[in-house]
């Protein structure tokens, strides 16, 4: 479903060695004794923010993924094995996708480095990837048994506050002198999370729809999941296909008829092709193209421009009031 990453980690490290990186990583004395932070997405990079909070300038933090390559696509670069080998506390979503991560992790030179893995977290709250009605199935993986775990587990804020209690817990054992401030930050940042939840499942409540058709990829499941919602959508959230089915078209222009929707969906993105001939295939042709924003592209540019975790989730939230109807 996913390409197949082929990356010679070992050896990368055992360059980085010969110009004495592995030196450099013990007792972070190349960091002035600086926490270091490695987050993969952005998601992880701006929970660990709000939970530093008024210390963040004391802890060197790193977001891999900042430039909008997204976790599906994104190989390691040289630069980045050497920061995850000599950091504090690695952070990962865990999926197929990450799957250069063990080796990054055997090799590397900081041996009581902190590891979260987010769908470890979250245990048996990770959900399979599922194939709904009308979807395209994957060219390479086609059978039950080979179903992959659903990585964008981020877009849920009831496993956004998990994944945060845990990254608080990591954070005071590595630095104990501020435990007590990642504490009453996670506490602070717990109470904005539940409130934003509630507002989802109060316009999910007040909805005249409830459902989604996306044509598009669909890596809102936890989300629709959290609040009964159904949905229907042209590929799987971690699909690699970009061109859809003349039937697929069909199927989806046809719920959009048959529930009478007043939009198609979309995620971030320039083009918006599929969306857009699902729409021309309606009988009205006048459904809106609503995008909704699944934080796969975000960069270190938006973070600098105030872009935030909780900012995007209520940006989410607008475009479901409208592709849902409330207060239409």
């Amino acid at each position: 479903m996913k390409k197949i990453i082929t990356i010679i980690i070992s050896a990368c490290l055992m360059a980085l060695g010969c110009f004495g990186l592995a030196a450099c990583g013990n007792n972070n004395q190349n960091k002035n004794d600086k926490l270091s932070v490695v987050c993969t997405i952005f998601p992880e990079y701006d929970w660990v923010s709000e939970i530093l909070g008024e210390n963040k300038d004391n802890v060197e933090l790193t977001l891999l993924l900042d430039n909008g390559v997204d976790l599906h696509s994104y190989q390691p670069s040289v630069q980045d094995i050497a920061k995850i080998s000599t950091c504090d506390l690695f952070i990962y979503v865990g999926g197929e996708s990450d799957a250069w991560v063990d080796n990054a992790l055997k090799n590397a030179t900081n041996k009581n480095m902190k590891v979260i893995n987010l769908l470890e977290v979250l245990g048996d709250k990770v959900k399979t990837e599922e194939t709904v009605e009308g979807m395209e199935h994957e060219h390479e993986h086609s059978h039950e048994d080979e179903k992959e775990n659903d990585e964008h587990v981020w877009l849920s804020l009831k496993n956004a506050e998990i994944l945060c209690k845990k990254i608080t817990s990591e954070l005071s054992a590595l630095d104990k002198d501020n435990a007590a401030t990642y504490e009453n930050n996670f506490a602070a940042y717990k109470q904005k999370l539940t409130a934003l939840d509630k507002d989802y499942s109060s316009a999910v409540k007040n909805a005249k729809y409830k459902t989604l058709v996306f044509g598009d990829r669909f890596p809102f499941r936890y989300l629709v999941d959290d609040y009964n919602l159904k949905y229907y959508a042209a590929f799987a959230g971690c699909s690699a296909e970009t061109e859809a089915s003349f039937e697929t078209i069909v199927f989806l222009a046809g719920k959009v008829d048959e529930l009478s929707l007043p939009a198609v969906c979309t995620i971030e993105g320039r083009e918006h092709k599929i969306a857009e001939t699902v729409r021309n295939n309606t009988t009205t042709k006048n459904q809106k193209i609503l995008t909704f924003d699944s934080m796969q592209s975000t960069t270190s540019k938006d973070v600098k421009n105030g872009v935030t975790y909780l900012s995007v989730m209520e940006k989410n939230l607008k475009v479901l009031k409208e592709a849902l109807g409330v207060n239409a």
